[in-house]
């Protein structure tokens, strides 16, 4: 086994929780050059390690915590690590990407990645601290939220420069959506959370309450003078981009009314996709009346962070980081919510408690929808009236979600399940994709994300493919067609891929020359940009497999049966739906470039061809 040198540090951390053994073994060199880091290597680590049918709340699943070649190093927005387990939510892959300072405090302790393997008898925490790594009692501490979590592991070991990864009461419970918090919002630097999919179920699974992590190490590259040329190419490319500023100044709300305006705001459960009280919503506003400073990831200099604070009114003594814009778009619009205050509010809960806010929002708005209907009465809601539009309402449901009380306990297993539970129709109109709630696009106003939703490889997910910049400025053709949409979901998909594991960050605004010529210069790799789109191709054909060895197939990259069967009533795409013919046409192309078969499953040919070949046995049949 070759070591690997420059950009990683050579070493993976496993924890085994059942037998209180920890164990490390060293990175091979092979295996960083075919997955890089991030997302591949935490693919790969998990599809040999787990068999098909693993239950992911049982103690055989792993949890990884997985660092890339980039992380913690001078690259710009290098703060970022990846999470990768398998979904209690969907049943199949899951990777979040989070931001931070967590992250590159592992890499300074000496690990490429952490696995969590195994369950503890009783609430436990780590903490790492260079070579020390110890299991401690966190009874204690369960039952905390997460801001309370970090403050007491901080006092504790007399440290405030401790990273904490932790779970609020609904990880605790086991509620299918529950975020990992890294560190909180009420420290000046950014935290983050592995948001989507129920990665904090999985830890409360486990019993872990948090992971606490300090290092003193330093990054080293196989070819300094090279690599901070290389940064510099890259910051520059930042400094100069147009958009930079407007991101810095507005973070992601930016687009709410850009949003709103193109017809792709989902509101009222996806019903439509104007709201009309978006104004009060907007990135300008929440600016103007709550965002009190900016904040940045690790090495970051874009800061599209926003801490808020809502001081008078209703809902004063509002303090949060954000809210981002899926949360506005999901507990505001979705739900027919405004004015922001009252959207900061719940975000802060969500944060606090350890919830995804995308699937938070979901299917709080399809319980509303339910309500409306007459599916859900009053004695269904505990009392609460659930109309569109009741955020005080909507805010007391967060809880009640977390807490697993009354209706909530339905809804904590998100919607796909909640639906199928429930019944008399509510299916229909449960806004999911293998089980993943929806984010906060409406794809009848933006087809290539109705594509990139029903291909992505952990469910309903915007950030595998986001094409809704360029549909609307024109960059694939006409706004409402499905031409092209294949070919640019699917090199997207590749590309980011990659990019999520090395680790950098979505926004930065940087082409594929700037990541291979930084990855080289720290690892002392030779990748060509082909080569490297190539690692990202081979790492998303790996999770594709992980997902087919789950039972995945075409049946199951699909869409809501609204966004398919009810013409779009408001906006810019008034009448559009995606047919299933439309959809057939994306998939089937979108397979022939992958290199799949009609049904969705790797080729052995296009397997061979980047260098998978062992997983040739795992094809249906095979």
């Amino acid at each position: 086994m070759r070591h690997v040198s420059g950009g990683y540090v050579g070493r993976i951390l496993e924890v085994n929780l059942s037998s209180e053994r920890v164990e490390v073994s060293p990175l091979d060199e092979r295996l960083a050059r075919m997955f890089i880091g991030g997302k591949g290597l935490g693919a790969k680590i998990l599809y040999d390690s787990l068999k098909p049918g693993v239950d992911p709340l049982s103690p055989e699943n792993l949890l990884i915590f997985a660092t890339g070649p980039l992380t913690g190093t001078e690259a710009p927005t290098s703060g970022r690590f990846a999470v990768v387990t398998k979904s209690p939510l969907t049943g199949i892959f899951l990777d979040s990407q989070v931001g931070g300072h967590f992250g590159p405090e592992l890499k300074f302790a000496g690990y490429d990645a952490l696995v969590i393997k195994g369950k503890a008898d009783s609430p436990k925490y780590l903490l790492i601290r260079d070579d020390e790594v110890e299991i401690l009692d966190a009874a204690d501490l369960w039952g905390l939220t997460t801001v309370q979590t970090v403050q007491a592991i901080r006092e504790r070991h007399g440290d405030r420069r401790l990273r904490v990864a932790s779970i609020g009461p609904a990880g605790e419970r086991l509620v299918r959506f529950a975020c990992i918090a890294i560190d909180h919002h009420l420290q000046p630097e950014r935290g983050g959370q592995a948001g989507r999919g129920g990665a904090g179920a999985v830890m409360g699974s486990k019993m872990l309450k948090a992971i606490a992590v300090r290092g003193t190490g330093r990054m080293e590259y196989a070819k300094p003078e090279e690599f901070r040329e290389a940064v510099k190419r890259a910051m520059e490319a930042i400094s100069s981009n147009s958009f930079i500023p407007i991101r810095r100044r507005y973070g992601t709300p930016l687009w709410v009314g850009p949003m709103n305006e193109m017809g792709i705001l989902p509101t009222r459960n996806f019903q439509r996709s104007t709201f009309e009280r978006a104004d009060e919503i907007t990135g300008e506003t929440m600016r103007e009346r709550i965002v009190v400073s900016d904040r940045a990831c690790y090495n970051c200099p874009i800061a599209c962070g926003k801490y808020s604070e809502v001081r008078s009114g209703k809902y004063a003594g509002t303090a949060v980081e954000g809210p981002e814009y899926e949360v506005i778009a999901l507990m505001g619009s979705a739900c027919g919510v405004a004015p922001i205050e009252a959207v900061a509010r719940a975000a802060q809960l969500i944060d606090e408690l350890g919830l995804d806010g995308i699937s938070t929002g979901n299917v709080i708005a399809w319980a509303m929808e339910c309500y409306e209907r007459g599916i859900f009465t009053g004695e269904d809601t505990g009392g609460l009236d659930l109309r569109f539009g009741n955020a005080d309402a909507m805010i007391e449901m967060v809880g009640r979600i977390a807490y697993r009380e009354g209706l909530g306990d339905l809804l904590a297993e998100g919607v796909k399940r909640a639906s199928e539970k429930l019944g008399r129709g509510s299916e229909r109109f449960a806004m999911h994709v293998k089980g993943m709630e929806l984010p906060g696009y409406e794809p009848r106003g933006s087809f290539g994300m109705a594509l990139a939703y029903a291909t992505s490889d952990r469910g309903g997910c915007h950030q595998r493919a986001w094409t809704v910049r360029a549909e609307i400025e024109g960059r694939l053709g006409p706004r409402f067609s499905i031409e092209g949409r294949a070919k640019f979901v699917k090199e997207t998909q590749d590309e980011r891929a990659a990019c999520f594991s090395l680790v950098l960050c979505d926004f930065a605004p940087l082409e594929v020359g700037h990541f291979v010529d930084m990855l080289n210069a720290a690892t002392g790799f030779d990748f060509s940009e082909e080569e490297y789109l190539r690692a990202g191709e081979r790492i998303w054909n790996l999770t594709r497999m992980f997902n087919v060895r789950e039972g995945v197939s075409r049946k199951d990259d699909t869409l809501p049966p609204r966004i398919m069967e009810e013409p779009l009533p408001d906006g810019p795409g008034a009448g559009n739906v995606i047919t299933r013919e439309m959809l057939d046409r994306m998939l089937d192309e979108y397979y022939e470039l992958r290199g799949w078969d009609s049904n969705g499953v790797p080729t052995s040919e296009k397997l061979k061809e980047l260098a998978l070949s062992e997983l040739i046995s795992d094809l249906p049949g095979g």
